[in-house]
């Protein structure tokens, strides 16, 4: 049994985190007076030092939030695009791929993350660009401490580094070895300190100086140096050498934009709030549609294996529609999707057996369209990364690099009312090189593209891929009331809906429900490369208890014991009944961290 953690409450502001630099951070800057948005920007940033096996600058961050002026969720969509040059007629027909590669470069799009903290803290925060990237620069150039994942990371992929990628060897093999203890990534830091340089040149106006790093870093010397490392084939997953696709043209015309949220009425004075269906945020507001009228229960603080059961069949439907409807490349019936009517139709799909299936809807009467690789169930088995039991709380990695999936998250409230939920990820040490020139590698973002034409998460130039990354909003009666999300790839929404179970039905406080046993299911395909799944495929946390995982096996699930204290790195952060702020992280990794001021 994992010791008791407690709710951090405080009145002047909260923050949570996937490690406890990002939460000090966070932490700090809101003591010197910064609001929320200022202290997520500044652990963003440090997330992609101490976390780099899990984010990096050259990834992407899309982020949910509401002002003190205004209750109303907005969504921060920092997630590029695939490049011009990017198209199924190149990939599949000239370079003869059936998906997507998972490493290297052909599946990067434009790293978003520096325009999106940056447009964040521009329009919504206080400080200064130079103020809240100090902590990350310190530790960068003075070093950081390494959680156990990331040598064992670099481990595994050392051998390719050292025949395929020598400027990722050069970065994460201290004089030839797996670095332990403190590393330290001075090029990085460099390129931090050259864009803060192009800043100050802009005066001394804060939006001025904010708006000139983004240029140098989208119309300057950070898309030079990228286009320029692109231009040589590198080996990726395929087995292959390919050039990337990514110019500085690219660059140049893509910038992080806001876009409404997806506010969801679920049921019980409560609503969610998620971004589009660029993202996988639908699934969240879908499940708990379905799950209405099924009477979740949770004796003594833990789910029964009826609602372990409803759950998992509510979210393979919900996850058989992303197949078939979510995407940035074709019109989606978004708003069938999550209504309540369209949920009524197909909640007669629960049985009290599971579903072997996939088994998309047909919103609006228009008939669903699967992806061909998709539809083969098992596809792509056997490579150490896809099936049940990979990444189930930090990424499951191949000695090619491949990874399974998993990133950073941050929650932060104040007392004035702004509340941010941002999910930071891509840009993975190990699934791309180094740009020996600047320090840190290319998101493979692209991976989560089909190759098949007309879907709407076809591979078609400029357009988002439909990412698994999904940061939320809980609104109680119409108010701001949580912050949530957690990494882990297609897992994150199933995650959340375990937390938010636990939350609102359990009646247990954030740190409790965090905690709660969790599961998932891996009945449908993988967002990420190679994209295998198992039908019936059900992975939960052995302290469900022995005769729930009997129960579920009779129902004909498929039941893979993860582990005591396994699955989610959840954080979260919220308002109380009275004026204290909240904050609760995950208890399993050992590094995340949450902290009330």
């Amino acid at each position: 049994m994992a010791p008791t953690k407690h709710e951090q409450r405080g009145p002047r502001g909260a923050a949570s985190s996937t490690h406890y630099l990002g939460t000090s951070t966070a932490m700090a800057v809101l003591a010197r007076g910064g609001n929320a948005f200022d202290a997520a920007v500044a652990a963003g940033f440090v997330l992609q030092v101490v976390e780099p096996h899990l984010c990096g600058p050259g990834g992407e961050v899309p982020a949910v939030f509401v002002t003190a002026s205004d209750p109303t969720p907005r969504v921060l969509c920092g997630q590029g695009v695939a490049p011009a040059a990017a198209t199924t007629g190149l990939l599949r027909d000239e370079l003869g791929l059936e998906i997507v590669p998972g490493t290297g470069l052909l599946p990067a799009t434009v790293p978003g993350a520096w325009d999106g903290w940056l447009t964040l803290l521009r329009d919504h925060g206080t400080l200064t660009l130079a103020e809240v990237l100090e902590p990350a620069i310190g530790y960068a150039d003075g070093g950081f401490p390494l959680v156990p994942r990331i040598p064992l990371t670099i481990d595994t992929v050392r051998q390719h580094f050292e025949t395929h990628w020598p400027s990722s060897a050069e970065t994460w093999l201290s004089g030839g070895s797996v670095p332990s203890g403190v590393h330290t990534l001075p090029v990085l830091a460099a390129t931090w300190r050259k864009l803060l340089v192009a800043a100050a040149a802009a005066g001394t106006d804060r939006v001025a100086q904010i708006d000139a790093a983004r240029d140098a870093w989208y119309r300057g010397f950070v898309a030079e140096e990228i286009e320029a490392f692109c231009r040589t084939p590198v080996r990726d997953e395929s087995g292959r050498d390919h050039a990337g696709l990514l110019t500085a043209d690219d660059m140049a015309g893509w910038s992080a934009t806001y876009e409404d949220a997806v506010t969801v009425d679920v049921g019980d004075g409560w609503s969610v709030a998620k971004g589009g269906a660029w993202s996988q945020g639908p699934v969240l507001p879908q499940a708990l549609q379905l799950l209405r009228g099924t009477e979740p229960a949770y004796p003594d603080g833990i789910a029964s294996a009826a609602t372990v059961h409803n759950s998992v069949e509510a979210l393979k439907l919900a996850f058989a529609d992303r197949e078939a409807w979510y995407g940035d490349s074709a019109p989606v019936p978004l708003a069938t999707l999550v209504s309540a009517a369209y949920a009524d139709e197909r909640r007669a799909l629960i049985g009290e057996s599971a579903s072997l299936e996939l088994r998309p809807g047909s919103p609006d009467g228009q008939r669903p369209r699967l992806a061909a690789y998709a539809e083969r169930a098992g596809a792509a088995r056997g490579d150490g990364v896809s099936g049940p039991g990979a990444g189930l709380g930090e990424p499951t990695v191949s000695r090619s690099g491949v990874m399974r999936g998993d990133t950073v998250h941050v929650d932060v409230v104040d007392a004035a009312g702004n509340m941010i939920s941002a999910t930071p990820s891509g840009g993975w040490l190990q699934s791309s090189p180094t740009i020996p020139a600047l320090g840190f590698c290319l998101g493979t973002r692209g991976q989560m593209f089909w190759l098949d034409d007309g879907l709407p998460s076809s591979l078609v130039p400029g357009r988002r891929p439909r990412t698994t990354l999904s940061p939320s909003l809980g609104l109680r009666d119409g108010e701001p009331w949580l912050a949530f999300g957690t990494p882990g790839g297609d897992q994150q929404d199933q995650w959340q809906l375990c937390f938010w179970l636990a939350h609102t039905v359990g009646g247990l406080d954030l740190q409790a429900a965090i905690d709660a046993p969790t599961w998932h299911s891996t009945a449908f395909p993988s967002s990420f490369a190679p994209r295998g799944w198992e039908p019936g495929g059900l992975v939960a946390e052995s302290r469900l208890g022995e005769a729930t995982f009997a129960e579920l096996r009779r129902r004909g699930h498929v039941v893979e014991d993860a582990g005591e204290w396994v699955l989610g790195r959840l954080c979260a952060v919220g308002r109380g009944d009275g004026p204290l702020l909240r904050a609760a992280a995950d208890t399993r990794s050992g590094v995340g961290a949450a902290a009330a001021l």
